[in-house]
């Protein structure tokens, strides 16, 4: 079903979330996550049922979305039409919704996987040719980190600390390709 705008023409859920590009208030900060706009295929490395190392496939889809404010992704792994190992506890399909706090001078990051019942607020930053957004309201403390970032790939890193952040353990890394814009 759908509503009427203040335009007289019929919007629905996708006209009012997805967002055609940045909101010029904040586009040169926007671009931090805005590079990523667009389809990835991903190359993920895990931990398995026995903690071996699991690599599998995946995607990844970044857009803009309410009114430009913010930049919102979708990560599944396996991609779709990829049996899911549920009974194994690999893999995950979820979001995040990111937005710059112009008063923090970072991103406040949210990442939802509802197949897990796992929500994570993350403060993410610029840290040189790096992306880094941590989360320390719950133990283990998340860092993620986009690293080997270029217009048509990047690495992400997941890691955790079980002491507030004085060393980091990788638990995940994907390698993503750009499919499209």
């Amino acid at each position: 079903m759908t509503a009427p705008n203040v335009m007289g023409g019929e919007v629905g859920f996708p006209d009012a979330l997805i967002a055609k590009g940045p909101c010029q208030e904040f586009a040169d900060e926007l671009r931090l996550f805005g590079q990523f706009v667009g389809s990835w295929s991903l190359e993920w490395i895990g931990k398995g049922p026995k903690n071996q190392r699991e690599p599998m496939t995946g995607e990844l889809h970044f857009g803009w979305v309410l009114d430009g404010r913010a930049v919102q992704d979708v990560w599944i792994v396996p991609g779709r039409g990829k049996a899911h190992q549920t009974d194994q506890n690999i893999g995950f399909h979820g979001s995040t919704i990111r937005f710059y706090d112009a008063s923090l001078g970072a991103w406040k990051s949210t990442w939802i996987e509802p197949f897990k019942g796992v929500i994570r607020r993350f403060i993410g930053r610029s840290d040189a040719n790096d992306i880094v957004l941590v989360s320390d309201e719950e133990t283990p403390q998340l860092r993620w980190r986009f690293t080997k970032i270029t217009e048509t790939s990047f690495v992400w890193l997941g890691e955790t600390s079980q002491d507030h952040g004085a060393t980091w353990a990788l638990e995940e890394e994907m390698r993503a390709t750009r499919l499209s814009p």
